[in-house]
């Protein structure tokens, strides 16, 4: 880690755009510890196995046809933050599209702004499934990233087998790759909620709708998940989640206000607030009334409905 190289990153920061993509990745990697990828004897192995057997069991409960991504990675944390600057770029890009050329002063602290969130993320999160919303392409194919510095790191924390809590967060992405293959207009739908927002943004105001559409969106993606989490896993998993909500309470104030300027909190409650809502679905019903939430985007639930399941059951059950 090198916080002076970082710092002269930020500086440089140059172009016509809001933010210098570059630097801002250069700085990020720079603040942040690569950590290591000398994987033990077998564990790529691990990895490929673990991704196969979530495949064919969430396949097994959800009825889903699904693949995962060709591309899988085991990554470190500067190679998180090279694969994702490019999905912050695309997005934040939208909304560069409707602004005028930035002051070099504004650049650099969005620059900076730009840094600390990759840092913080690269050193915190442990998979991802990334759909490439707002690809430039719609041949890009999507990706499923491993950071195995992280994993590890977090394993000795919670004090918990690596091997079983790698096997852990590949069921959860998976799962992620299970949503999106039984709703193919589900990135579309994401994309143009996103859109919709950002140019309201843009323009100077704030499309409430647009973020509580993509809020609603985004809180059944992650409680659906929980849902097939809850089935697919082959192995004891409560510990798990009782360590890591322990470990995410226990954390120091200032890590507690970067996770909640971040919308990570807001993540947190997702998960809660979409796992609710499925529970009392499969509970009354079953996990295949549950999956109609994937079957066109009308089907999606409301901020209303969340909170009252029974109000959507009685709309896509007429």
């Amino acid at each position: 880690m090198n916080l002076y190289r970082s710092a002269r990153a930020v500086a440089g920061a140059s172009g016509d755009d809001a933010i210098d993509w570059r630097s801002a990745a250069d700085a990020a990697k720079a603040a942040t510890e690569a950590g290591s990828l000398d994987l033990e004897p077998g564990e790529r192995e691990g990895y490929a196995r673990d991704v196969r057997d979530a495949r064919a069991a969430v396949r097994s409960i959800s009825g889903v046809d699904f693949d995962v991504p060709d591309t899988v990675e085991i990554q470190n944390r500067h190679h998180w933050i090279d694969a994702n600057v490019a999905t912050f770029e695309r997005v934040m890009g939208a909304l560069e599209t409707h602004t005028e050329t930035f002051p070099g002063i504004a650049r650099t602290i969005n620059t900076g702004t730009m840094t600390v969130l990759l840092s913080f993320l690269g050193r915190n999160v442990l998979g991802q499934y990334d759909p490439l919303l707002l690809a430039d392409s719609p041949s890009d194919e999507h990706a499923l990233y491993f950071v195995r510095p992280n994993i590890r790191k977090v394993a000795d924390m919670l004090e918990v087998d690596p091997d079983r809590f790698r096997r852990w967060i590949a069921f959860h992405e998976v799962t992620h790759a299970a949503e999106f293959g039984a709703a193919p207009w589900l990135s579309t739908h994401l994309e143009n909620r996103m859109e919709d927002g950002i140019a309201a943004l843009s323009d100077g105001s704030f499309d409430r709708e647009a973020f509580r559409d993509l809020d609603a969106a985004m809180t059944v993606v992650e409680g659906y998940a929980e849902l097939l989490m809850d089935h697919a896993f082959d192995d004891e998993y409560e510990d798990l989640r009782r360590k890591l909500d322990a470990r995410r309470q226990g954390r120091g104030p200032l890590q507690k206000l970067f996770r909640r300027l971040l919308g990570l909190g807001l993540k947190q409650r997702q998960y809660e607030r979409g796992k609710n809502f499925f529970e009392h679905v499969v509970a009354v019903r079953d996990l295949e009334t549950a999956s109609l939430v994937w079957d066109h985007p009308e089907n999606l639930p409301t901020h209303d409905e969340l909170d009252t399941p029974g109000l959507w059951l009685q709309r896509v059950e007429r």
